[in-house]
């Protein structure tokens, strides 16, 4: 017979794991196997071996201990659980700060839940059910029925060893651990509705404020309103949001704009020159691919490009797509200013900002709305 065994160098031969025997040792079958088993698991730190060859209980006294501390870590698993689905009741989203504050609370109670719940089961595992020394044994693929029943036998019997029988408290605290986060998908499934409907349609630029005067835009990050006097170098841009939903982030998922700055000459025919104000231009900041924030600018060539697929539109032209996969143009925000001189939205935009897939789903709301 051919020995098929290859040499590999000694420095890819893996390192011994601690607590497994030695490859170099010979290879044992039947009762001398049993015999080394039992030697081996001798040497660990077991207190009692109950006449099964290969097979090692814990102390019984050691193993009351750990099932309570299972228990324990097993009921911080259903408080955090549920402290979790509270959590996700109680501290809604709608500002920056809201959802920061929301979502250290869903983190913080989710890791404490699912790390005290993968404790108590290692817990469990290591201190309180047996230990063996397994060998592997290597036979034909089919199983005969004898096999299939010492399966069946050797099934039944670690069912019983594990201790899920046996340990009442572990069983039933396991059981109440697991609830709250069996629960936790079907509270997260609020999050897939309400339909938008026709809300995708306008914006909060169209809105009045509660005295009747056009909304300002504002300095996205300061909130400052912006004199047009003051914004008046060309090449200059600014990322805006509307006066009053500066941390409404539904509002201005939407709403949130990049102002430019051009000089007379540099605006092309595509730009609605009535919807300026001395060369100010304001378009939607959400481009029309699938939403990505377009705000990088290239000054020279007034191009504005999205950084998520690279399409490129040109400002000085009524944001027209020169490349990329976006199908339209980036709205354009009818402007001008107030009294006192501070750039404000004349209306809502004229056409659905976003991408292509939020019109053509707001033009089917309406039309289902029509109908019925």
């Amino acid at each position: 017979m051919t020995d098929n065994h290859i040499d590999q160098p000694e420095s890819r031969v893996p390192a011994r794991v601690i607590g497994t025997p030695s490859s170099n040792g010979p290879i044992l079958s039947g009762d001398n196997r049993r015999e080394a088993g039992a030697a081996f698991l001798a040497d660990e730190d077991v207190h009692e071996v109950k006449g099964v060859p290969g097979v090692v209980y814990q102390d019984p006294a050691s193993a009351r201990r750990a099932e309570r501390l299972v228990a324990l870590l097993f009921t911080i698993t259903f408080l955090a659980g549920a402290a979790f689905i509270a959590a996700y009741v109680a501290f809604q989203v709608g500002t920056i700060d809201k959802t920061a504050v929301s979502n250290y609370a869903l983190g913080g109670t989710l890791s404490v839940a699912l790390l005290s719940l993968a404790s108590g089961i290692t817990l469990w595992v290591r201190r309180i059910m047996p230990k063996y020394y397994l060998v592997q044994e290597r036979h034909p693929m089919a199983s005969d029925s004898a096999t299939r029943e010492y399966v069946k036998e050797t099934f039944l019997e670690g069912a019983n060893e594990s201790g899920f029988v046996k340990h009442k408290l572990l069983r039933r605290t396991l059981l109440l651990a697991a609830a709250p986060l069996g629960l936790a998908p079907l509270v997260l499934l609020k999050d897939l509705g309400p339909l938008p409907g026709t809300s995708l349609r306008h914006t909060v630029w169209g809105a009045p404020t509660k005295d009747g005067k056009p909304r300002r835009l504002v300095v996205e990050g300061t909130g400052q309103p912006i004199r047009a006097a003051d914004f008046n170098s060309p090449g200059g841009i600014l990322s805006v949001v509307p006066e009053g939903y500066e941390e409404d982030l539904n509002a201005l998922a939407k709403a949130t704009l990049i102002l430019l700055k051009f000089r007379p000459e540099e605006i092309k025919s595509g730009t609605n020159l009535n919807w300026t104000h001395d060369g100010i231009v304001a378009y939607s900041k959400i481009c029309t691919h699938v939403g990505c924030p377009a705000a990088l600018y290239e000054q020279t060539t007034h191009h504005i490009l999205c950084p998520c697929h690279q399409s490129t539109f040109d400002a000085a032209d009524g944001a027209k797509v020169i490349f990329g996969p976006a199908a339209r143009p980036l709205p354009q925000l009818p402007i001008g200013i107030d009294g006192e001189g501070y750039l404000v939205a004349k209306s809502d935009f004229n056409v659905p900002v976003g991408p292509s897939f939020w019109e053509r789903g707001d033009a089917e709301a309406e039309a289902r709305e029509k109908k019925a």
